[in-house]
């Protein structure tokens, strides 16, 4: 495994493009596996308007992955005093392009491919050899790539895709031998069938099963199934839609529910030459499959550390045989008597844990403890960054010591937009918590939580 290690930002270009001097163009288009999944036959979906605004003012996470001399395109500028806030913590920032019409409904890319102008600016910068890093690779991506001649710096959208899949996973850890929890894969009607039955017998012990779509997502396109029942019912809708459809492919697996002590994400990135360079693994913080944040460093010993890392190799030359190369992250589990499941699905893209590396870099030395939030928000008005600073004070942090550096300002008030005048609308705050030890973090937390619950006070009524 490759051991150099430049800032993660030059490994990254160098790995996927042979050089550290090419300029990268950064989209954050959260949630591509919507698009990869738009002709799959999968789980029925809901999706609130104002949940959809949110996820696609994730890309301003993007402004902190790239230095001077990248560009990123946002669907909003940043508030300046946010903006303001990261120079000041000395981050050399990529000089922003904003989209002329944003929609909350569609990602940055999309919107990009709907101002002419600044299709036209990026196509500017393919002369100095920029590239396109888009969270993942999507078809959309491809053909923002193709109006502005500024290439991707991946691998082609259909080869991320089917890397994505959690069908790709299943089988890639039953060739290269890695545990994974039981599972079926049903990429048809007719396997789908095959597996029931299986499923079913879990479900007679007292066991849990869960059916999960190829390209889901953040909590999305999972079932959880606790009795046979549910299973048959299950299987008639899918079959159902699969006959409408005229299709005898469906994309999902099945797989037995496993205990666990912690859910886990590890990162590494595949050069263009087969190389693999082991990022890190943090431990992930969920609440019913939803992923709400980190701890850094995870809670592992040496023995596990080597587990995950040995599973980073297999996987990482294994990928590199089928082309990929660039970012990969894997989810994996910590059993509660300390084993590991060391692939449960491989991430062909960029991961949440993926942006908080430059703050790491800079900001969490060796022996300090980190641990990446986002805090649910519910205003009635949109909030200014500095009313935010006013409010959290001496918790936001300032360049060294304890407190929350904001890394996302953007999603607080995304859901302004879709919100009668004085209606209240949900947002989220992300930041990273920075200090010495895990015992003043979670205080920090809990401050947080507090201080942010005054300012929905302020702006919503008591009820009478």
């Amino acid at each position: 495994m490759d051991t150099d290690s430049p800032n993660f930002i030059a490994r990254l270009k160098t790995a996927a493009l042979g050089s550290a001097e090419h300029p990268l163009v950064f989209l954050g288009n959260f949630e591509v596996e919507e698009l990869w999944a738009a002709d799959e036959l999968g789980l029925p979906r809901v999706s609130a308007a104002g949940s959809t605004a949110v996820v696609n003012s994730m890309d301003e996470f993007a402004l902190l992955l790239g230095g001077k001399g990248d560009h990123v395109v946002l669907k909003h500028a940043p508030d300046p005093d946010y903006h303001r806030y990261l120079l000041d913590l000395g981050f050399e920032l990529p000089e922003v392009h904003v989209v002329a019409a944003p929609d909350p409904g569609r990602n940055v890319t999309q919107d990009a491919l709907a101002d002419p102008a600044l299709v036209a600016a990026l196509a500017e910068l393919a002369t100095d050899g920029a590239h396109l890093l888009p969270h993942g690779a999507s078809a959309v991506e491809e053909e923002l790539a193709a109006r502005t001649g500024v290439p991707l710096a991946t691998p082609p959208a259909a080869l991320c895709k089917a890397v994505n899949s959690k069908v790709y996973s299943r089988q890639l850890a039953d060739e290269l031998g890695l545990r994974q929890p039981p599972g079926w894969i049903c990429d048809t009607p007719a396997q789908l069938a095959d597996a029931v039955p299986e499923a079913a017998k879990v479900l007679a012990e007292g066991g849990t099963v869960v059916v999960k779509e190829a390209f889901g997502v953040s909590g999305k396109g999972i079932s959880v199934v606790t009795s046979e029942q549910r299973l048959l019912r299950l299987q008639r809708m899918i079959e159902r839609s699969a006959q409408k459809a005229g299709r005898d492919r469906i994309a999902l697996v099945t797989e037995t529910w496993v205990a666990k002590r912690a859910d886990l994400n590890y990162q590494f990135t595949v050069g263009r030459g087969g190389s693999v360079r082991f990022d890190f693994v943090k431990e992930a913080i969920t609440e019913n499959g939803v992923h709400k944040g980190h701890r850094m460093p995870p809670r592992l010993d040496e023995a596990q550390h080597k587990v995950i890392r040995d599973a980073a190799d297999a996987l990482g030359a294994r990928l590199a045989q089928d082309g990929y190369y660039g970012v990969v992250g894997v989810d994996a589990l910590v059993e509660p008597d300390g084993g590991i499941f060391p692939v449960l699905e491989i991430n062909a893209r960029n991961n949440m844990s993926t942006y908080q590396v430059p703050l790491q870099e800079r900001f969490v030395p060796a022996g300090a403890v980190a641990m990446a939030r986002h805090y649910p928000v519910r205003l009635a008005a949109p909030l200014p960054f500095a009313r935010l600073r006013e409010t959290l004070g001496d918790l936001l942090f300032a360049g060294s010591g304890t407190g929350l550096l904001v890394n996302n300002f953007a999603t607080v008030n995304a859901g302004a937009g879709l919100a009668a005048a004085g209606e209240a609308f949900a947002g989220r705050l992300y930041g990273v918590l920075i200090g010495p030890s895990a015992e003043p973090l979670d205080e920090l937390d809990r401050r947080i939580t507090d201080r942010l619950a005054t300012l929905a006070a302020e702006q919503l009524p008591t009820p009478s």
